[in-house]
């Protein structure tokens, strides 16, 4: 690659880093704690998605393709993943009970709105909710998240949705595990758009403008709040009607369950952003 295009992606690589550097500061993680981690990426990317066609991964492939000594990479690769995939799976989980609440007809009003639904017992329960779009959570457990998110609120023993949405307000965990998830997947997306064809790049977009002024971003705060929620509730009812069937494993291809997102964000540029950049 020519040196207008690494001075390109340095410069980018750079400019991504800068919110992230911010963060890991702010929560007391130093130099030495954030290499590790990329090391330990480098190490399990390399190995799991670059290893040569036909021959299976190796650590020589993976310290030729990093740079880091066959020792090291030897190291890292043994190391366990920090995922907390307990911590994702109660994220997915929380998001699926809401969508069910918002488009099952089970859990609706006549109005077409969510219900105040009763905590227990057969019928249109909220334990029925849990069990049917959570898995194996107890419903308990799910309404303390949900709770907790200022998503849901109880009065006279009935479930009411109060938020159409699950963005953890109060856990300061699960705001750092959205952090991870979200970012990861506008960046898959890019990824994605760089090396394919014209006919199969995913949509990426953003609205922006340099000269708003101040008085106005209020406005503006609210108008695409209230645009993008009602936006991102038509297409999760769009999903929702499209799910593949529980049996989908064994039947056609189509139907085989697939994982799809699509995220809108508001970014509003501080100025110590501005003068620090």
């Amino acid at each position: 690659m020519d040196n207008a295009f690494n001075s390109t992606l340095n410069a980018a690589v750079m400019t991504l880093l800068r919110p992230l550097v911010r963060i890991l500061l702010r929560n007391g993680v130093a130099w030495g704690a954030f290499a590790e981690l990329a090391k330990k990426t480098y190490a399990d990317i390399a190995w799991q998605e670059f290893a040569e066609p036909g021959r299976k991964p190796s650590v020589s492939r993976v310290s030729a393709l990093t740079g880091l000594t066959r020792k090291e990479a030897k190291r890292l690769l043994e190391l366990d993943d920090p995922a907390d995939g307990e911590g994702m799976q109660r994220y997915h989980r929380a998001v699926r009970v809401i969508s069910g609440w918002l488009n099952d007809s089970e859990f609706l009003a006549p109005d077409g709105q969510p219900a105040p639904l009763p905590l227990e017992g057969e019928g249109s329960t909220f334990a029925t909710l849990v069990k049917r779009y959570s898995g194996d959570i107890p419903p308990r457990a799910m309404l303390a998240v949900l709770e907790a998110a200022e998503s849901v609120r109880v009065d006279d023993g009935r479930a009411h949705l109060v938020r159409h949405a699950y963005v953890p307000s109060r856990d300061p965990v699960d705001k750092i595990r959205i952090l991870g998830t979200d970012t990861a997947e506008l960046i898959g997306t890019i990824g994605h758009n760089l090396t394919r064809p014209p006919d199969d790049l995913w949509f990426q977009r953003k609205v922006s403008n340099n000269r708003v002024r101040a008085g106005a971003l209020r406005a503006f705060r609210a108008l695409s709040a209230e645009r993008a929620q009602a936006l991102l509730e038509e297409l999760d009812a769009w999903l929702a009607r499209h799910e593949s069937p529980e049996s989908a494993g064994a039947g056609a291809p189509e139907d085989a369950p697939r994982y799809v997102s699509l995220g809108i964000y508001y970014h509003e540029q501080l100025d110590s952003q501005i003068q620090g950049d």
